[in-house]
């Protein structure tokens, strides 16, 4: 079975409290004869905004919204993110009752199934005894292929991983990826490492794989042999792999080879593996031939019966979260507990919700862009992000420290960013067994096959625009460095980020501005190794990247002095928000040259720019997630995306009337500005 997605967090009314607006100096700024309470009260409301703009744009919400438990946080995003969840509930509720179209069927009927807890407490196992009995059916070595790549084909990858992706040649298209897996716990590292954390870990996983070898048949007399036969292979695997690497170059991971060499791996038969996945593309990545040179000996030299065992333990962790109790509670005990942090299991609609959006969000996502992104929305959605991308074009052009080569490129990679938004425009084929509400573990099956299938024709040439890498139903914005696309999905256009009833300044300056940071990543320190064309090559020259270091040097000194909310004695670690900060900033300056479209922005839409922005960030956080947060998060506190970057924009102090010396007033020494 697919990784399953995390959970986002549970939908609150209080959501709505962000929508309360207050009335910053500068909307009534034109006002000079006002009555002497009055006088005092643009003052009083002056002192704020230039003290803590955040705090007095988020009054209403950060009163409403107290700090959350020790290990918890909540915050507009957030907020958006349940709102989402709640949508998609109401959605499959509506599908389930009355259904308007096949797809709506298809999803009501599996929606159905899960939450019909009786039924699937009745069902037991009976979803995976296919599976199983073609598991007990092998007798030698020879049969072993043909299993795996039946499990690859629903969904559940054994011994290896098998999956589609760029091909690193020629962008334009993806090729399948041959990589090491298999392993119930990831990591090779839980099964080479002898320290005492990882032991306890492994001592806890035994019980688990325990647990899974007797709901799926194992005997209690060959109970400990079978367990020492599925973790034994297991270590094995893990001996083979290359240890897991943070940021590595993704290259180290890119091995183009011909699909005909396929045939060196001949007790894998990965050829037949190929066709019995729907592929017949001529190339594939091997990423690294040593794992499957020695799997292939594997096969041949590891008893049959253990592959039984291996096998028959992998379809039950798969599968386990989407069966009868007895799985439910064994997934729980060992994987909520020890990798999830759960205390309880999440309640059922959640869990429902959850495998929906595992095996067969894009189908989910289809729907929820239909039902929930108006015409008119994602149109204007549209339209702003080409002018925000226009204005960033024309900063870069001004730019006093980029050469005219970079200059022509980054005008050049720009002009050809596509703006995709709601959902994939190449629609996916629904046309799939009918699901019924009988059994909701079989429903995940189809679904998982359907969506393996799915993921399986986006190999070869011409499918790069198969799908996003993020489903329509989850709030996102953000850049595709492959494509070089912008991607907004369906959810992420509402409140705070595009609400259509709010003034126009607000709009730019939330969805503008994050439309033009998404932008900016085209064009930064990253998305410079990448050419207008697709191809990987560094176009920035070394006085480029030298200018653009001085900046984030500069921007990450700058945050060092910044306190962290919610932490006493606690500082914003500069280092690890320089970058997300410094395009905040890129952001926020193009799309405030989009709203003023050459001529001065008016006092109206200036103060609704920045409350746009500010509303994006209120956030509260309990000291152990605020902890995490400072030691370990790319960006900057709500506080500080929005006080650290206006203060670096003159025009918020022309806005507001900020005076030298006052927090949201920078000198112009302290000012920084991304290409100037």
């Amino acid at each position: 079975m697919m990784t399953r997605r995390p959970l986002l967090p549970r939908f609150s009314v209080l959501a709505l409290a962000v929508l309360v607006a207050t009335t910053p100096l500068g909307a009534v700024a034109a006002k000079k004869k006002a009555a002497p309470k009055k006088s005092k009260a643009k003052v009083e409301a002056a002192s704020a905004d230039c003290a803590d703009y955040y705090g007095n744009v988020n009054k209403s919400w950060l009163a409403t919204n107290p700090a959350p438990a020790a290990n918890a946080s909540t915050s507009a995003l957030s907020q958006l993110n349940a709102r989402a969840v709640q949508q998609q509930r109401d959605l499959l509720d509506a599908a389930m009752s009355g259904p308007q179209n096949n797809v709506q069927k298809l999803l009501g009927d599996f929606w159905a199934s899960g939450l019909d807890e009786a039924a699937v407490e009745t069902d037991g196992s009976r979803p995976i005894a296919p599976l199983l009995a073609r598991i007990d059916g092998i007798r030698r070595s020879g049969d072993v292929a043909a299993s795996i790549a039946a499990l690859h084909q629903v969904g559940i990858p054994v011994a290896f991983n098998f999956a589609a992706d760029i091909d690193l040649d020629d962008l334009n298209r993806h090729i399948g990826y041959f990589s090491q897996g298999g392993l119930g716990l990831g990591d090779p590292a839980f099964y080479t490492r002898l320290d005492p954390d990882v032991a306890a870990i492994m001592v806890r996983y035994r019980k688990y794989v325990e647990n899974i070898l007797t709901l799926t048949g194992s005997k209690p007399d060959k109970l400990a042999q079978d367990l020492d036969m599925v973790v034994g292979l297991e270590t094995r695997l893990a001996q083979l792999s290359r240890p897991f690497k943070t940021n590595a170059d993704p290259r180290a991971d890119f091995n183009a080879v011909q699909a005909a060499s396929l045939g060196a791996y001949r007790n894998l038969q990965l050829g037949d593996f190929l066709k019995a996945q729907g592929v017949s593309d001529d190339r594939v990545s091997m990423v690294d031939p040593n794992y499957f040179a020695q799997l292939d000996a594997l096969v041949k030299s590891v008893p049959a019966n253990q592959w039984k065992a291996y096998l028959r333990f992998q379809v039950g962790n798969a599968m386990a979260p989407y069966l009868s109790r007895s799985f439910r509670d064994a997934e729980q005990q060992f994987r909520g507990v020890v990798f999830r942090n759960e205390a309880a299991a999440a309640p059922r609609w959640q869990q429902v919700l959850d495998a929906i959006n595992t095996a067969a969000g894009p189908m989910l996502g289809h729907e929820y862009a239909a039902r929930y992104l108006p015409a008119a929305s994602k149109q204007r959605a549209e339209s702003m992000a080409q002018e925000v991308g226009q204005a960033l074009d024309a900063d870069i052009q001004a730019s006093t420290w980029m050469s005219a080569t970079a200059k022509a490129e980054a005008h050049a990679k720009i002009s050809a960013i596509k703006i995709e938004i709601g959902a994939p425009a190449r629609d996916l084929d629904y046309t799939i067994q009918p699901m019924g509400r009988g059994s909701f573990g079989s429903n995940m099956l189809i679904a998982s096959a359907w969506r393996h299938a799915q993921e399986m024709k986006r190999i070869g040439k011409g499918n790069t625009d198969r799908r996003w890498n993020v489903l329509p139903q989850s709030p996102a914005l953000g850049y595709d460095p492959a494509q070089n696309r912008v991607i907004i999905t369906a959810a992420m256009l509402q409140s705070p980020v595009f609400d259509m009833s709010q003034p126009n300044g607000a709009l730019y300056g939330s969805f503008g501005a994050l439309a033009a940071r998404a932008m900016a990543r085209a064009v930064d320190a990253n998305g410079q190794k990448v050419d207008a064309k697709g191809a990987l090559r560094g176009w920035w020259t070394p006085a480029d990247a030298n200018a653009w270091n001085d900046r984030l040097a500069r921007m990450g000194s700058q945050a060092n002095g910044w306190a962290y909310p919610d932490l006493t004695g606690k500082m914003v670690n500069g280092q690890l928000v320089r970058d997300q900060s410094l395009l905040d900033l890129a952001g926020l300056d193009a799309a405030w040259r989009a709203l003023g479209k050459g001529q001065a922005v008016s006092a109206a839409d200036a103060t609704a720019f920045f409350t746009g922005w500010a509303r994006l960030w209120p956030q509260q956080s309990g000291p152990q997630a605020a902890a995490i947060d400072q030691a370990s998060s790319p960006y900057a506190p709500g506080k500080w995306r929005v006080n650290g970057t206006l203060a670096s924009m003159p025009e918020f102090a022309q806005a507001y009337r900020c005076k030298a010396g006052q927090p949201m007033a920078l000198t112009p020494a302290a000012i920084v500005q991304p290409w100037k």
